[in-house]
């Protein structure tokens, strides 16, 4: 919902170089930012053709991953892994009108098994990692959304070693300040020369993936500058569309 200051939305347009314009759930605007970011990478990295997905995780952020993955690639087949039966099947049902099929699976290697596209977006039970580099096979694309601070881990040493690529959409924040890369670093793996940002491969200053056997691995942590990029996009649109719902002025002005 974006709530809109002052008496009208023209007067809020007018005077968005000074105030705040809107109010907006933060949860959405980064669920949807990061699943679209992910989406991104995985058409620019991924191999070529239809991909089989595996979601490890069934919450917000999985279930906005499979739907933006299922607009931006082709998907054949999805699977997803909760250790919660219950979850496992609430995501199945909750994602019935995305023309995919999804298998819910009971263990996470079960669901990675063939897949080409894996989304990690979990945090697993005592911050351990839910993929493990043994499961990894030629031309896997990871894409690692859930761990983004020091104490959390999503993806084990193995797969970071494994990766010819890794594609952070903030680098220094990904090697120096994630679980997973610090675990890395502590094992003695230095990805750094392999480790480009997304951005150079939008850009084309990289190429991303040069071979259809190489593991990529996208690591991302997120930016507050892409929220309030798409929080400015939504509330533009809200006003062009007059949806929102209009707020009183929170500090009355003085008439003098």
């Amino acid at each position: 919902m974006v709530a809109y200051r002052g008496h009208s939305r023209a007067a809020a347009g007018r005077r968005a170089d000074r105030c705040g314009i809107g109010l907006l759930d933060g949860q959405s605007v980064t669920g949807y930012r990061t699943a679209a970011t992910s989406a991104l990478a995985a058409d620019l990295l991924a191999p070529s053709g239809p991909l089989r997905v595996a979601v490890l995780g069934s919450g917000f952020e999985a279930r906005m991953h499979l739907r933006a993955l299922a607009v931006a690639c082709k998907i054949v087949s999805a699977r997803v892994y909760s250790p919660n039966p219950d979850s496992r099947d609430r995501f199945v049902a909750d994602l019935a009108d995305v023309a995919v099929e999804i298998a819910a699976y009971s263990s996470p290697q079960g669901a990675v098994e063939d897949a080409d596209v894996v989304v990690c977006a979990a945090r697993a039970h005592g911050e351990q990692p839910i993929l493990l580099g043994t499961w990894l096979q030629p031309g896997m694309t990871v894409l690692s959304i859930g761990s983004t601070l020091p104490e959390q881990r999503e993806v084990d040493t193995d797969v970071i070693a494994a990766a010819d690529l890794l594609v952070a959409d903030v680098i220094d924040e990904v090697l120096h300040g994630t679980g997973d890369l610090l675990a890395a670093a502590a094992a003695g793996i230095d990805p750094a020369g392999r480790t480009v940002s997304l951005a150079d491969v939008v850009s084309g200053r990289h190429p991303g993936r040069t071979g259809p056997d190489q593991v990529v691995l996208y690591k991302s942590v997120g930016s507050a500058a892409q929220d309030l990029a798409v929080a400015a996009m939504c509330a533009a649109r809200a006003r062009e569309l007059g949806l929102g719902t209009e707020l009183a002025p929170i500090v009355v002005p003085v008439q003098k």
